[in-house]
């Protein structure tokens, strides 16, 4: 019996029996030998040499810190009458540990809290790996759990719950720069995880070839079938930017008064297309099915809580939830929780609680901000701008609603009645001017709505985002009243500066009001007509610019794009194009497609070319009433 008794090993306490056997006793086992001295059997020892025992446990709690990466990591600490030490879930498990020569025990409770959060969320001490896990961790925190945050004021980076990686992405016709190849990984390990995600790079960096890269390759199950919900009027650049960078996704548009009723016809297609107004008119149909992933496009259009498309959208049933837009906060930080509830529903409570917490300043912000950077990946062009080419072109396909299409039509059904065979390029200005705004067509733009066109709506978006930066625009557009109805616009909705410069102001004024332009401190736009601000003018002060109608000159427009991205612009420029789909727009950008690749944009003549006639044609053919249907 000489050798039974107790014996340590390391931070542990082992005891042996008369037979030789050794086992780790209990913390009881251990608490009644050594401290109240009424061992279970008499052949226990109520000493150990070099061993002291403390009466009062050691109350562990999981904690999460930063590591040297800057991302969040655990361990288990455990505290004790102003002891500190840190455990291993082998010592939860174990019920007591030893440290410096003192026996401590682990408060049973806490001790069973930690070891079921551990259990529970799958989670280690070391590096939080799983984003789920993490959320749900930190959520017990704040409601006073066995849980000690040293980050709640900290926000972290999505990027690094994402596995790192040299992959690119399975089927996407396009090179991707380093940032977005990250973004698509890091949605890639969204989708792995079930959990949703808010896409918020700032405008101009790629957000929808993002979106197409996950869809086209999410590293596990395809993300089939795929809803696509955004504005209506982007729903056609959509399926164009899919058919360009992922042509084996199978696409189908649900729009337009043929559009299907039977949910049979929307599950063969990798992707459904359709509109907010659709998610709500439809939404009985789109619930039938239980979509891997729910995509909102502009999803600053739900940041209303008790908006009729909110709750509609919100209804639909999904395994995963991503939202993109470059404006998550437009008025107040309930415009993020809206969205937020739709990413991950519950994370942030109600809205009236949330409201409660989050005050709308600068101090609710920064309370809000470690809550959702986990799930907000936000780039800045600033950030990112050496893996960025000096210019950078955003083509927007834009579509009509039914009336203004059908309003459209009846205008080029007249050319074609007045013209016939002898229409000119110059016949077509009407059709240009109606997608420019159809209150340019009866002298009505002084007066009108501007934000009663679609098109005009989705420039108006962009400038927000723009002026949300703090930045300048220059707008181009051939038409006078265009022009003041943008800048009467501007001043109005956003109250910025806004200046017009066409052939109504003397060429001695233009560099003026560019000085005048250049000094405004914050956002700024500059209105243009490209003829008189095609040539000689220097506008560095501006690093977005926006062609809000083609022109038939393919080198008036890159001349007007030139005015600032030049020499001593220090930004990467943004070029934005809108035109409107199945129009004359179209037209006008295929024939600048087609000139450019053949003269590589030098000047040439608008009229008498041998194409004009075959443009002529196809304008007056083409026509926004007869894609409102469904189309793959």
């Amino acid at each position: 019996m000489s050798n039974a008794g107790w014996e340590i090993r390391g931070n542990e306490l082992w005891l042996l029996d008369p037979q030789g056997r050794s086992r780790i006793p209990n913390a009881d086992e251990v608490y009644r030998a050594l401290i109240e001295r009424l061992p279970a059997e008499e052949w226990i020892p109520t000493s150990v040499d070099g061993l002291r025992t403390s009466r009062y446990p050691l109350v562990p709690a999981l904690m999460i810190s930063a590591d040297m990466e800057g991302g969040p990591t655990y361990s288990i600490i455990a505290t004790s009458r102003g002891v500190s030490l840190e455990l291993q879930a082998a010592d939860l498990e174990r019920g007591h540990r030893i440290s410096d020569g003192v026996w401590y025990p682990v408060d049973p409770t806490a001790r069973a809290e930690v070891l079921e959060l551990l259990k529970s969320n799958g989670v280690e001490v070391g590096p939080a790996r799983a984003l789920k896990a993490f959320l749900a961790i930190r959520k017990v925190a704040a409601e006073g759990g066995a849980v000690e945050d040293q980050t709640h004021e900290q926000p972290f980076s999505p990027l690094v719950f994402a596995p790192p990686g040299d992959d690119v992405p399975a089927g996407v016709i396009a090179k991707l720069y380093p940032y977005q190849l990250s973004g698509w990984r890091w949605l890639k390990f969204l989708m792995a995880e079930g959990v949703g995600g808010l896409l918020a790079d700032e405008m101009g960096l790629g957000k929808t070839l993002q979106i197409i890269s996950a869809l086209s390759d999410s590293g596990a199950a395809p993300l089939r079938p795929a809803l696509i919900i955004a504005p209506g009027s982007l729903l056609e650049n959509w399926r164009r930017e899919i058919g360009k960078f992922a042509p084996h996704l199978k696409v189908l548009k649900h729009h337009g008064p043929l559009r299907t009723g039977r949910p049979a016809d929307l599950q063969p297609h990798d992707i459904v297309i359709t509109s907010y107004d659709n998610a709500v008119g439809d939404n009985s149909l789109l619930n039938m099915i239980q979509w891997k992933v729910i995509i909102l496009d502009e999803a600053q259009f739900i940041r209303n809580p008790e908006a009729q498309r909110t709750k509609a959208v919100k209804r639909l049933k999904r395994d995963a939830a991503l939202a993109v837009t470059g404006t998550p906060v437009e008025n107040r930080l309930l415009d993020l929780w809206s969205i937020m509830d739709f990413v991950l529903p519950g994370h942030l409570g109600d809205a009236k609680s949330f409201e409660t917490h989050f005050t709308d300043d600068p101090n609710g912000a920064a309370l809000l901000e470690p809550l959702v950077s986990p799930l907000m990946l936000r780039r800045r062009v600033a950030e990112v701008a050496k893996d960025l080419p000096p210019r950078i072109d955003i083509p927007q396909v834009l579509e009509l609603d039914e009336d203004e299409a059908a309003a459209y039509d009846a205008e080029r059904d007249r050319i074609n009645a007045d013209y016939g065979a002898a229409a000119t390029l110059v016949a077509l200005t009407s059709l240009r001017r109606f997608c420019a705004h159809p209150a340019l067509m009866n002298g009505s733009a002084a007066f009108a709505d501007p934000m009663s066109f679609s098109k005009f709506r989705r420039l108006d978006e962009i400038f927000s985002e723009i002026f949300s930066q703090d930045e300048k625009v220059i707008v181009f557009t051939s038409f006078t009243a265009m022009a003041d109805m943008i800048a009467r616009h501007v001043e109005k909705r956003f109250g910025f500066f806004a200046g017009v410069i066409d052939g109504r102001l003397p060429i001695d004024d233009r560099q003026p009001l560019i000085d005048r332009f250049s000094a405004v401190r914050g956002g700024a736009a500059l209105v243009l007509n490209p003829k008189a601000g095609g040539a000689g003018l220097n506008i560095t002060a501006a690093n977005h610019v926006i062609h809000y109608n083609p022109e038939w000159n393919p080198a008036l427009e890159d001349q007007a794009s030139a005015r600032a991205h030049r020499r001593g612009q220090t930004r990467p420029v943004t070029v934005h194009r809108l035109l409107v789909a199945d129009t004359v727009e179209d037209v006008v950008d295929n024939r600048l497609t087609r000139k450019r690749s053949l003269s590589e944009a030098a000047v040439i003549g608008v009229e008498g070319k041998d194409d004009d006639y075959g443009d002529i044609v196809a304008a007056l053919s083409r026509s926004p009433s007869q894609r409102t249907g469904p189309r793959a």
